[in-house]
């Protein structure tokens, strides 16, 4: 995402991505003989997880990642644990077991030693901190709310419902409000960076994190997302050429004994 978006408009890149994905899932699930069709009560609902696990992140987090270090970006952005575990006990009555209190602890502290000295940036960007805050906030929203509704739809085709539908008001934003990229003008690295997007992103990762959702309690399936900014952290010194030491080694401890703790443990109890 930051390599596409020094050269595509936001809005158009997020044009480009749901509509590459959604079309993409639907094709998909469409040959490999899978439910298409929604049920008319179904796309109300939809809409609504869409809204805010679409729509609301893809949007708000695009914008976010333009503000600020896409390391940076992204550990704001997987705070999203918390908030989908507090909103599965308020809205879905799922419990907050105390490995889930254990992994959600070791988890925030291993994305608070890669942030804590960063809090100074923050303050320099605080429009790109309040973005990837509200993005957060909107995706462990909707992973609530997809969790919630009992759907008939394959997965693969709800993925590709929510990204089409989200696709529609961000192309007529992208009309309103920017001038299409000028496509000539525009690197190799930056297309690449675009494909990657909309084929592993997009494609794959929709899928599986609903697939997960659908599987698993909400907030088991939201607090196993954040190994993500470990992965954004050495990725952006990898390819950004961003600095990593000490410090991202210990939150990858840390992210590790978190994933442990609500994934293997249980499993282990189970085993006993």
């Amino acid at each position: 995402m930051k390599i596409a978006l020094t050269e595509i408009p936001v809005w158009w890149f997020r044009t480009f991505c749901l509509f590459g994905g959604g079309l993409s899932l639907l094709a998909i699930s469409y040959i490999s003989g899978q439910r298409v069709r929604l049920k008319g009560w179904e796309i109300g609902p939809l809409l609504l997880c869409m809204s805010f696990g679409m729509l609301g992140w893809h949007l708000l987090s695009a914008y976010g990642v333009m503000e600020m270090s896409a390391g940076r970006a992204s550990i704001i952005a997987f705070t999203m644990p918390v908030w989908a575990t507090v909103l599965a006990r308020i809205i879905l009555g799922e419990p907050i077991t105390k490995l889930k209190l254990v992994s959600l602890t070791l988890g925030m502290s291993g994305l608070a030693v890669l942030i804590g000295p960063d809090l100074v940036h923050l303050k320099e960007t605080p429009i790109g901190a309040l973005l990837m805050l509200g993005a957060a906030l909107a995706w462990g929203t909707g992973t609530v709310l997809f969790k919630k509704f009992s759907w008939s739809t394959s997965t693969t085709a709800l993925a590709g419902w929510q990204l089409t539908f989200a696709g529609i008001p961000i192309a007529i934003g992208a009309v309103i409000f920017q001038l299409p990229p000028d496509w000539a003008a525009i690197s190799e690295k930056a297309y690449f960076s675009l494909a990657y997007v909309m084929a592993f992103p997009m494609i794959f990762c929709q899928w599986a994190y609903l697939r997960s959702v659908r599987t698993f309690p909400a907030s088991v399936a939201a607090i196993s997302t954040i190994g993500v900014p470990i992965i954004g952290t050495y990725s952006s010194a990898f390819i950004l050429e961003e600095v990593v030491g000490l410090q991202e080694f210990g939150a990858l401890v840390l992210v590790c004994m978190a994933l442990a703790t609500i994934l293997v443990v249980p499993t282990l109890r189970r085993n006993v």
